[in-house]
């Protein structure tokens, strides 16, 4: 009997409902909650609405896939495949993956669930060696392990455009962010699996796309052991409402590291549920090393 492994994650990968329909796998919308109403991201809610709603000062907040949810899915894709290979968001950010795990034990070994400790363009590139791997024909358990053993051969650097959206959601006192909106500071975060910390401050988004492209040429060449190039690594972009800016970015990021094929510099939305604490106008930069 030959193993067929489903690849199942959530649309914190960024990748849509149409996108997984072309890759061949499945895809669990977020949910959102706006003014106390439920909505499902890339379901009844699309992108233009979610930021129509952020920037309207209506009340939004991230939730989890509901255990049912997943469940019904992972029932459902039994009954064509042998096993199923789940990729959720990093276990730092949110208790998707340690819901999961605990509902995969019920499963006898037909679900094996990431440890992915990745989110946006990442972990969209963990789905995407998920199926390369899935069609060289290894099964469910040996795919986790090789992910999981990846997992940190990757980067996120994010400027914001605004602090407002951070002292929302109670990551900034009020006084804070006050005092960094007058003063004109974009702060650089970073996301290293676990969570998402600061990394800089810089005054102008052409501070912080300098930083941001200093600091991966420094990961390329220093954790991933490529070139300043960028020889044996992956580049992608992503922004929050913002592709212009992200197009340009590209633009430059194609002329610094000239050894990444066109192909492998990629450009997304970061996913809603990062937005969300961020606002609109952010400009992103990720790298994640060619291992797979």
């Amino acid at each position: 009997m030959i193993n067929k492994v489903a690849i199942v994650t959530d649309s914190n990968s960024g990748i849509t409902q149409a996108q997984a329909k072309e890759l061949g796998i499945h895809v669990i919308p977020m949910p959102f909650y706006i003014d106390e109403v439920e909505y499902y991201e890339d379901i009844n809610l699309t992108r233009e609405e979610f930021y129509e709603k952020l920037t309207g000062n209506c009340n939004i907040h991230t939730s989890q896939p509901s255990p049912e949810a997943v469940i019904e899915l992972w029932e459902e894709i039994l009954k064509d495949y042998s096993e199923i290979i789940h990729i959720p968001m990093s276990s730092g950010l949110s208790s998707s993956f340690q819901t999961a795990r605990m509902l995969s034990e019920d499963y006898d070994g037909r679900v094996e669930v990431v440890n992915n400790q990745r989110i946006s363009v990442t972990m969209r590139q963990s789905v995407l060696d998920a199926i390369k791997l899935s069609d060289q024909g290894f099964y469910a358990k040996e795919i986790r392990r090789k992910l999981e053993e990846d997992k940190y051969n990757s980067s996120i650097y994010i400027s914001l455009e605004t602090l407002e959206y951070l002292k929302r959601g109670g990551r900034l006192t009020p006084a804070v962010a006050m005092i960094g909106q007058l003063l004109k500071i974009k702060p650089v975060l970073q996301i290293q699996g676990e969570k998402l910390d600061a990394f800089q401050k810089v005054r102008t988004m052409s501070q912080a796309k300098t930083v941001m492209l200093n600091q991966i040429e420094k990961d390329i060449v220093t954790r991933f052991k490529g070139t300043k190039t960028g020889e044996g690594c992956r580049i992608h972009v992503a922004h929050s409402n913002n592709l212009e800016a992200a197009l340009q970015f590209r633009h430059e990021i194609a002329e610094r590291f000239t050894d990444i094929a066109e192909e492998d510099i990629y450009v997304d939305e970061l996913s809603l549920s990062v937005s969300c604490h961020i606002g609109p106008g952010a400009l992103a930069i990720a790298t994640t090393q060619k291992s797979i």
